[in-house]
């Protein structure tokens, strides 16, 4: 039986068809925009390599060599992330070119891709308390602003770290993602991939959040707000963007006298590591971290549980001679240990 012959079809328009594929997946447009980047970025290495216009490279002409050629040139200098990120957008384009027709396998394999350690949660550094100092002294009026409102700024720390809730999924509630009856309440969150999730809040948030909407209203002159509306906004009653957001938060860490606490590379998301950190010290699972922080893995989760090393201490509290240690400790206390010695007989 003869194979049917591969349909001849030039990498952008099968970038294309692919890209158009995605949206079956709901995938939000940030994603789809970096699929398109590191696909555009590492076809052009792989037409110069193979001596044609980028536009004139020919699908079929993938191979192995060609793509591991073409990602050891795009590596160079980039992190293994931004490898890796490509990898899986290669590995899924031509997964669809196979499955079109385009190609006879797919060449990824032949392809290494680096190896990235676990990424570690990045909560406030410090004794535990960041957050609570946070929250104190925002609500105390410590953040300088020419438009106050400590309701609406409280209410965004609130929901952050009693939730655990992504930047965009903060800034797509709307009015009407809380419900439930007083007491029981709830928010209906659209996280990555369009995926819903149901996160409690207590009544401590519920009443932050009742305050904040009533100062709305009164700020703006309206009687009611539509459940469309979107609950986070501006001082122009602008619903929040992602800049005005990260500004914010900056400005409360700044304020809070806390901004020492927050690692490189978290802002907004430090809120979210917190919220998961904390709540793996007092002995949440990992399963529990994956429902409520819309993981689709259980292994993040895994990596707050961890991080706190709760059975790592729990094993070495265990260690005899910490009983020595304690009789040491108390003898030394009663200055029968001299710094450095042993203790005196």
């Amino acid at each position: 039986m003869e194979r049917d012959p591969l349909v001849l079809m030039r990498v952008p328009e099968a970038t294309a068809e692919f890209l158009s594929s995605l949206r079956t997946k709901k995938l939000s447009a940030h994603t789809v925009a970096g699929y398109e980047r590191d696909l555009r970025a590492v076809a052009e290495i792989a037409a110069a390599a193979s001596g044609v216009a980028p536009a004139e490279l020919e699908v079929r002409r993938l191979t192995g060599r060609t793509i591991r050629t073409a990602f050891a040139e795009f590596s160079g200098p980039r992190s293994a992330a931004s490898v890796n990120r490509a990898w899986s957008a290669w590995n899924q384009f031509l997964t669809f070119c196979v499955a079109e027709g385009m190609l006879e396998g797919n060449p990824m394999a032949a392809v290494p891709r680096p190896r990235q350690p676990p990424k570690a949660p990045k909560p406030f550094l410090g004794d535990g308390s960041a957050s609570l100092t946070l929250l104190e002294r925002i609500a105390a009026g410590a953040r300088e602003a020419r438009d106050p409102w400590v309701e609406r700024d409280l209410a965004v720390l609130a929901l952050a770290l009693v939730t655990g809730m992504r930047s965009a999924e903060l800034l797509g509630l709307t009015v009407g993602s809380i419900g439930g009856s007083p007491g029981d309440r709830r928010v209906q969150v659209v996280g990555k991939g369009g995926k819903t999730r149901s996160l409690p809040i207590e009544p401590p948030v519920e009443a932050l959040v009742e305050r904040y909407l009533r100062s709305r209203c009164d700020r703006f002159g309206v009687a009611e707000l539509p459940r469309s509306a979107a609950l986070l906004v501006d001082t122009r009653n602008e619903p929040l963007q992602r800049g005005g957001l990260q500004y914010l938060v900056r400005q409360c860490y700044r304020y809070a006298g806390v901004h020492d606490r927050v690692q490189r590379g978290t802002l907004v998301h430090a809120l979210r590591h917190e919220f998961a950190t904390r709540l793996a010290e007092r002995g949440a699972s990992a399963h529990e971290l994956m429902e409520l922080l819309g993981h689709s893995s259980i292994v993040t989760g895994q990596a707050y549980v961890a991080s706190t090393a709760r059975e790592v201490r729990r094993a070495a509290r265990g260690n005899p001679a910490y009983g020595v240690l304690a009789e040491l400790a108390r003898d030394g206390d009663a200055g029968d240990v001299p710094p450095g010695g042993a203790p005196t007989g």
